[in-house]
C-alpha cells in the first residue's frame, strides 16, 4: 500500500468520525479517542429534548418539566428545569442524597417538614439535605422556575409522599403572614387571629383543618354535621359561625343545618 492510498483512507475515516451525531442531538468532537474507557464531549442542543409530563399525584397545579441531563455511569447526578405556575407546587418528598435548587426566575416557596415556609427568589441556591421531607413550588401570585439537581442511590433519586394541602401551602412564611392561594379565601382562623397570633392560626389550620379533617374514616360533610351539632349543644356561637360556613363548603345543605339547629334547641 503506497503513501497516497494510506492518506486517502485516513482522510475518509476522519471525515466519517467528524460527522458522527447521536440521537439526542449530542455531537461527537473529531479527533477524540473513541476506544473503551473514553467518552466524547456531548452537546445537548436547546429544544432537542421534549418537556416531560408530571404525575398528578406528585404535584398540585400547572407544572412543566424540561429535562436537562441524565445520570451517566459512573456519574449519578441528573438535572431538570422545572416551571411552576402561580400556586403550583410539589407534593411532600425526600431525596436519598439531597437536592440542589437553582432559582432562575420568579418567586417561590420551599419548606422542610416542621419548619416555617421560606421564600426563594431568582438567583437563590437552595440545598436540601438527604432524607429531609420537604416541598417547593411557586408563590401564590407569581410563577417560579428552578433547575433541580439530584443524585440517584440504587437507581432512585426521589421518594414521593402526600400532597401539600391548601392549608399547609397558605401557612405563614418566615418572612410574614400567610398568603392565600390563588382563588382561595383565607381560612376562618387566619381571618380571626392571623394578624396577631399567626402561629396559633397555623396550628389550627394545619392540625385541625389540615390533618383531622383530611382523615378518610369520616367524610368532611359528616364531620361538619357532628361539629355543628356539638357546638350548638355547648352553646359556642362564636365558633359556630365559621363552622356553619365550612359545613356549606363541605356539602351540607342549608335545610340540613336548620334541622340540626332545631333538633338541638328542642
Amino acid at each position: 500500500m503506497n503513501v497516497i492510498t494510506t492518506a486517502a483512507i485516513m482522510l475518509s475515516l476522519l471525515a466519517s468520525a467528524s460527522a458522527q451525531t447521536n440521537q439526542t442531538g449530542a455531537i461527537s468532537s473529531p479527533g477524540v479517542a473513541q476506544g473503551p474507557g473514553s467518552q466524547s464531549i456531548r452537546i445537548l442542543r436547546s429544544g432537542s429534548q421534549p418537556s416531560r409530563q408530571v404525575l398528578p399525584g406528585n404535584f398540585t397545579g400547572s407544572v412543566r418539566v424540561d429535562p436537562l441531563f441524565q445520570a451517566s455511569a459512573p456519574a449519578r447526578a441528573s438535572g431538570s428545569l422545572v416551571t411552576f405556575e402561580p400556586g403550583a407546587r410539589t407534593a411532600w418528598h425526600t431525596h436519598p442524597l439531597g437536592q440542589v435548587l437553582i432559582v432562575t426566575a420568579g418567586l417561590g416557596r420551599v419548606q422542610r417538614w416542621g419548619d416555617a415556609i421560606e421564600e426563594i427568589r431568582q438567583g437563590d441556591v437552595v440545598w436540601i439535605p438527604p432524607g429531609q421531607k420537604h416541598w417547593h413550588g411557586a408563590a401564590p401570585q407569581s410563577s417560579m422556575a428552578h433547575i433541580a439537581i439530584s443524585e440517584s442511590l440504587d437507581g432512585k433519586s426521589v421518594e414521593w409522599m402526600e400532597k401539600v394541602s391548601d392549608a399547609q401551602y397558605s401557612a405563614p412564611s418566615a418572612d410574614g403572614p400567610a398568603t392565600p392561594a390563588p382563588g382561595k379565601q383565607p381560612r376562618p382562623s387566619q381571618r380571626a387571629i392571623g394578624d396577631f397570633a399567626p402561629k396559633l392560626a397555623d396550628l389550627t389550620d394545619n392540625v385541625l383543618y389540615g390533618d383531622v379533617w383530611e382523615r378518610p374514616e369520616l367524610s368532611k360533610r359528616d364531620r361538619s354535621l357532628v361539629t355543628v351539632a356539638a357546638l350548638i349543644a355547648m352553646n359556642r356561637p362564636d365558633q359556630l359561625r365559621s363552622h356553619l360556613v365550612k359545613a356549606r363548603e363541605n356539602g351540607v345543605k342549608q335545610e340540613e343545618l336548620v334541622e340540626t339547629i332545631y333538633e338541638k334547641r328542642e
